[in-house]
């Protein structure tokens, strides 16, 4: 019998598809096809190399890069900056007093609390103490993270345009309020491509979380959006198999199982050059990745060669598979084997009523694992080229939700605090602020698309040139807006 494929192709000819292209769809996606030919990246899309490897675009990175990798500690929920990070002795005395209107400047709020008559400002219940050489002011709500503070850049200023989580989270990783946009990993691994050989250049960690009013995590936060596909988080379980079918369930051999893999790229190679679609070359990409996956994640996942020290330095709890701790010891291992983009999510964030008796078991589960993994890429000498990036969507309000005793904060978009460690960034330095109030940002605010570029500008990428063409323009991480933060850069 004929190759099917072979046969599809000698049956399609010329006279053929005019005839069946007469119709309206026919000459009109013909005609369409004509308009937008310049509908194209203006440099080839990264593509997979023979063995399957992404090689990210030519010419980048656009200059020398500080950082190699990034890790991202993302808090989904929004952590209370005033209450952590943004020390504010001034609500000593402001404390049980009316926000003024004159602070608030109409701001809109969110359901939560807009029909409330009073504004009741509230202090931290926490103290706050200098920390370091630097001596930055950090609560004690997070006694590991003052061991770090000289490494440290905290940034008070962050601001944002989203006021709801969803809309807020989708922004901070993809630029955009609405979904379907590339993460900021999935850019990373567009441009740069993958430096390790046997894991994907994007990979993300999910924590476990225990708190069941915890906001809900999507899989299009690490999506690739318009980018080819390869580009996506590829999502390790915290528990059973990292990732699903890593063992083969039929139990064929790897001999048996490489010799299916070459026969079927080749049958993809075909349709690639009848069809010209990317998707296919992702597609190849994607079984060569999980081939390799099969070899390598269990040596990642084998903790057994980690000595004392570790379990020293991380606590009990890196012993336990899917917690925050557990997750940053892996992502160490994932940066030792130069993967480009590490994603960490740790959801519980978000409360709304008696945050004293809610935060300090949130800031407990991320407080150690965080700063471990900062001083542990520190004394292994990987910290310099490694970027760690900690905060959430947007801050919370100064004002009391709820009754003053079991009091929550609302959200609040206009002033939060992010830090940064390693990568090039400034160590032991507080930028920007915020007034008295932690409602408005007095100097030195720092954007989201700010915080992007800067992130891009770190691993060498200018985000003005790093462009995708889609449905006829240019996209790009920042969309028109961004400004390399230049005072955070050592």
């Amino acid at each position: 019998m004929p190759n099917p494929i072979d046969e599809a192709a000698i049956l399609a000819t010329r006279r053929q598809f005019l005839s069946k292209s007469a119709g309206y769809y026919g000459l009109g996606a013909t005609a369409l096809h004509s308009l937008l030919a310049g509908d194209q990246p203006k440099t080839r899309p990264s593509t997979p190399s023979a063995g399957g490897i992404n090689e990210g675009l030519p010419g980048l990175p656009h200059s020398r890069p500080t950082a190699r990798r990034v890790i991202y500690l993302f808090q989904s929920g929004a952590p209370s900056q005033m209450d952590l990070l943004d020390y504010k002795p001034s609500l000593e005395k402001l404390d049980g007093t009316e926000l003024p209107a004159s602070i608030r400047q109409g701001q809109r709020l969110t359901g939560m609390t807009s029909g409330q008559t009073k504004f009741t400002v509230t202090k931290s219940p926490w103290k706050f103490r200098p920390c370091g050489e630097s001596g930055i002011w950090l609560s004690d709500l997070l006694p590991w993270h003052q061991k770090i503070a000289d490494q440290m850049c905290l940034v008070n200023t962050m601001h944002t345009e989203a006021i709801n989580h969803d809309p807020a989270i989708t922004f901070v990783q993809s630029g955009h309020q609405q979904p379907g946009r590339p993460c900021l990993g999935s850019w990373a691994s567009y441009g740069l491509g993958s430096a390790a050989k046997d894991l994907p250049a994007f990979v993300v960690l999910l924590s476990k979380c225990t708190d069941n009013q915890a906001q809900p995590l999507y899989s299009r936060l690490w999506g690739s959006g318009f980018l080819p596909s390869n580009h996506q988080g590829v999502k390790f379980r915290g528990s059973g198999d990292p990732v699903l079918y890593l063992n083969d369930p039929t139990g064929d051999s790897l001999r048996n199982r490489r010799t299916m893999l070459d026969d079927l790229a080749r049958l993809n190679e075909i349709h690639h050059a009848q069809a010209g679609d990317p998707e296919v070359q992702s597609r190849i990409s994607a079984y060569e990745m999980a081939y390799r996956m099969q070899m390598s994640v269990p040596g990642l996942l084998d903790f057994s060669d980690e000595p004392a020290s570790t379990w020293e330095l991380y606590g009990e709890d890196a012993k336990i598979p899917g917690t925050h701790a557990a997750n940053c010891l892996l992502a160490r291992r994932l940066a030792e084997r130069d993967v480009r983009f590490i994603q960490l999510y740790h959801r519980g964030w978000d409360h709304h009523s008696n945050l004293p008796g809610r935060h300090p078991g949130i800031a407990k589960q991320v407080d150690r694992g965080s700063a471990a993994l900062v001083l542990d890429l520190l004394q292994r000498g990987l910290l310099d080229d490694t970027l760690v990036v900690w905060g959430g969507e947007f801050g919370r309000t100064v004002y009391a939700q709820g009754n003053r005793k079991k009091f929550g904060r609302d959200h609040h978009p206009r002033c939060f605090s992010v830090w940064m460690a390693g990568g090039g960034v400034r160590a032991g330095y507080q930028h920007g602020k915020t007034d008295d109030f932690c409602y408005n940002i007095e100097e030195g605010g720092v954007h989201v698309h700010d915080l992007n570029a800067t992130i891009l500008h770190l691993l060498g990428v200018n985000h003005e040139r790093l462009t995708h063409r889609f449905q006829g323009r240019d996209y790009r991480l920042t969309d028109v807006h961004g400004q390399i933060v230049t005072p955070l850069l050592a």
